[in-house]
């Protein structure tokens, strides 16, 4: 069942949906679950390796992969090819447009030194033979498969005008065992679930973990000395700090685009539970909310004047504005469909809020236009929870229940395409998609 607001009141709100039996290790599969009818052909043929190469990873599998999960791409099938071209001049177009393949790409791979390949690639627009890409990038074995995930960004942006997020991350949460006899883990790994790595790790529950706005840190809670702290980690050197643990709710850390501030909830001794501020670098504490009622969740506008967040104020969770400039004026109400909307989180270009949002028994992912106040619902599971955005906004990555367990899964910004992430064992919850600057 979904957790009500009393719930956070008293903190068990804040435990109850990491229950479920998790892996740290596991990678992610995909499966798509909808598609697109109008999802842009295109062929990624398997990439050639020069003389004894024999390289770990097929790069064509990663493009091919990667544009599939956009849900605006349908690669073509490899036992449908019928030639495997590694250059443009190799290409029969004529063959290709038989396939009813829009564009092809190609590509080989060329040794450059002791573990060292040039990775060459063309990307051509099949219907008129045009060579819309042509690059050499260096890659080793350690990084193959950033440069596989680097060639599906460009393939992407050059063909949708988008930026891809293929060489992105994600952080979700992981729990081992079974009651009393847990572990709770905090996992990063690449945007298609590739190379897990935990990177925290206690018998006590970990939550919210947050991505700074250089993907260089995460804020997240944990609960490992008893009572709940937020902690800021570098995620290079794995070095931390613990940077709030005031008596009572340290939760749901969100940083300010900046990366100075943290908006945070926490409680007072009456059982009061605001939003604040904490400016990280001198610890300087601002109030941001003051009504009786629960206001949680914060996300940061983009120019960081405002924060939004989720309050009980009006009898039922609802999402609210407020100004940082003026904290004693009242927040304005920008939720009014359901009587459930909670978990705000902005999109990358600020136009949007994905929330959870209630549709009759059901809790779902939709977005509210800022704008113009109209909010659509994109996914239709029983409990979908913790939506956050693509870097791009062309997706959201959000936790959800799959005969049983927890899983990933994403959804396109239009809600035409979903695909799950499941891991290859155990259950895994609340995902953190991190942001496009991040260095692999």
């Amino acid at each position: 069942m979904k957790p009500s607001i009393g719930f956070v009141r008293s903190g068990v709100g804040l435990l109850l949906w990491l229950c479920a039996a998790l892996s740290a290790h596991a990678e992610l599969v995909i499966e798509i679950t909808r598609g697109t009818n109008d999802a842009i052909p295109i062929a990624v043929v398997p990439f050639g390796a020069a003389g004894p190469l024999k390289p770990p990873v097929d790069v064509a599998e990663v493009i091919g992969s990667d544009l599939s999960r956009s849900g605006r791409f349908a690669p073509v099938e490899r036992r449908d090819m019928i030639e495997q071209p590694t250059s443009g001049d190799q290409i029969q177009f004529a063959d290709w447009k038989l396939l009813k393949s829009n564009f092809i790409a190609v590509g080989k791979l060329v040794p450059d030194g002791v573990d060292r390949y040039a990775v060459q690639f063309e990307l051509y627009n099949v219907l008129n033979g045009q060579r819309l890409l042509g690059q050499r990038i260096p890659a080793n074995n350690a990084s193959l498969r950033a440069t596989a995930h680097r060639i599906a960004d460009m393939i992407y942006e050059q063909l949708t005008g988008v930026p891809g997020a293929f060489s992105t991350r994600i952080a979700y949460l992981n729990v081992e065992g079974t009651p009393p006899s847990q572990r709770y883990k905090l996992t990063v790994a690449d945007s298609d679930g590739a190379n897990p790595n935990v990177i925290a790790n206690s018998n006590e529950p970990i939550m919210s973990p947050a991505w700074s706005p250089d993907g260089q840190n995460l804020a997240y809670v944990s609960f490992e000395n008893k009572m709940a702290a937020i902690y800021v980690q570098t995620l290079r050197s794995g070095e931390r700090r613990k940077v709030s643990a005031r008596a009572g709710i340290n939760g749901a850390p969100s940083w300010s685009p900046d990366g100075k501030y943290l908006a945070l909830t926490l409680s007072r001794k009456d059982g009061d539970v605001d939003v604040y501020t904490l400016e990280l670098a001198t610890q300087v504490l601002t109030r941001v909310t003051f009504d009786p009622a629960i206001d949680t969740e914060p996300a940061w506008s983009l120019d960081g004047s405002k924060l939004y967040f989720m309050s009980d104020r009006s009898g039922g969770p609802q999402i609210y504005e407020q100004e940082l400039s003026d904290v004693r004026r009242a927040p304005r109400r920008l939720t009014f469909e359901g009587s459930y909307n909670a978990r705000p989180r902005v999109s990358p270009d600020g136009k949007q809020l994905a929330l959870v949002h209630q549709e009759g028994g059901s809790f779902n992912i939709a977005t509210l236009d800022l704008k113009g106040g109209s909010l659509q619902v994109l996914t239709k599971g029983k409990q979908d929870e913790s939506p956050s955005f693509a870097p791009n906004g062309a997706q959201l990555i959000y936790a959800t229940q799959d005969r049983g367990r927890g899983v990933l899964a994403l959804v396109s910004n239009d809600g035409r395409s979903q695909q799950k992430l499941a891991a290859t064992n155990g259950d895994v919850r609340e995902p953190v998609w991190g942001p496009l600057a991040v260095q692999q």
